[in-house]
């Protein structure tokens, strides 16, 4: 029998490793933005429309050890618990994503970080083009492969056939695979081991180091998520939460 577990770590080690060693000044162009917005005490949005790119805006927000100015974007449409075929229908339905930036009132002064494993779908693309005439000041995660090898008829795409790599201020390069899949099971009609959620989790989260970094050595005392359920994390977290609980919809 193959050990599919060694396979499968190797595959997601590897395209993490690709993303380290690609991505560095990408990481370092959108810290240096997000360290700007936080030393002024101002937060950051994050939106994942899509199925499973809604647990990138999850991964950062009130998470133990995150930023407590991230702001996650929690639309309804295409959450999962939603149902999923309706998710991808929304993800899919142009002017969406512009609803919902409406909806949570972004403008100029804001940012707004967008995750997508393609960065193709209309939600997504409407979201960046609104934040893009907002002023908003946007950084985009997602796979520049899987855009550019995806073919402009898809039915995924926005009506403009737009990429988000395009039409960011600063993008990360997920080097998600077409098809998300990295491993051939001989004889499985298709290829499984998801890759996404380990890159966009591996991505947003090293953003947030390199934020923190650049928020220290300025003398910004930042703000930090410890968990609720280690010794004194609730007194920890008792320090700032009046700063954020009438800012952050979600908290």
């Amino acid at each position: 029998m193959t050990d599919w577990g060694n396979t499968y770590f190797d595959a997601v080690t590897s395209l993490m490793a690709t993303i380290r060693d690609e991505e560095k000044d990408s990481v370092a162009r959108a810290a240096e933005i997000l360290a700007e917005q936080i030393a002024a005490d101002r937060l950051v949005h994050i939106y994942g429309p899509g199925g499973h790119s809604n647990l990138a805006s999850q991964e950062v927000f009130f998470r133990a050890g995150g930023l407590m100015h991230m702001s996650a974007m929690l639309d309804e449409g295409t959450l999962l618990s939603s149902g999923a075929l309706r998710s991808m229908a929304i993800e899919r339905t142009p002017s969406y994503g512009k609803v919902v930036v409406d909806n949570y009132h972004l403008g100029p002064g804001d940012v707004l970080i967008l995750v997508n494993a393609y960065g193709i779908n209309s939600a997504l693309i409407d979201a960046a083009l609104r934040a893009r005439e907002l002023g908003v000041t946007t950084i985009g995660i997602s796979s520049r492969r899987h855009a550019d090898s995806t073919a402009p008829d898809h039915p995924a795409r926005h009506p403009t056939k737009h990429n988000l790599h395009d039409l960011v201020d600063a993008h990360i390069d997920t080097k998600v695979p077409i098809g998300d899949a990295l491993v051939e099971v001989p004889g499985s009609l298709e290829a499984s081991g998801p890759s996404s959620t380990f890159a966009n989790a591996f991505s947003l989260n090293w953003l947030v180091l390199e934020t923190i970094e650049r928020l220290v050595d300025r003398g910004v005392e930042v703000p930090i998520w410890r968990s609720g359920n280690a010794p004194g994390g609730d007194e920890a977290n008792g320090r700032f939460i009046d700063r954020f609980t009438t800012r952050v919809k979600h908290l």
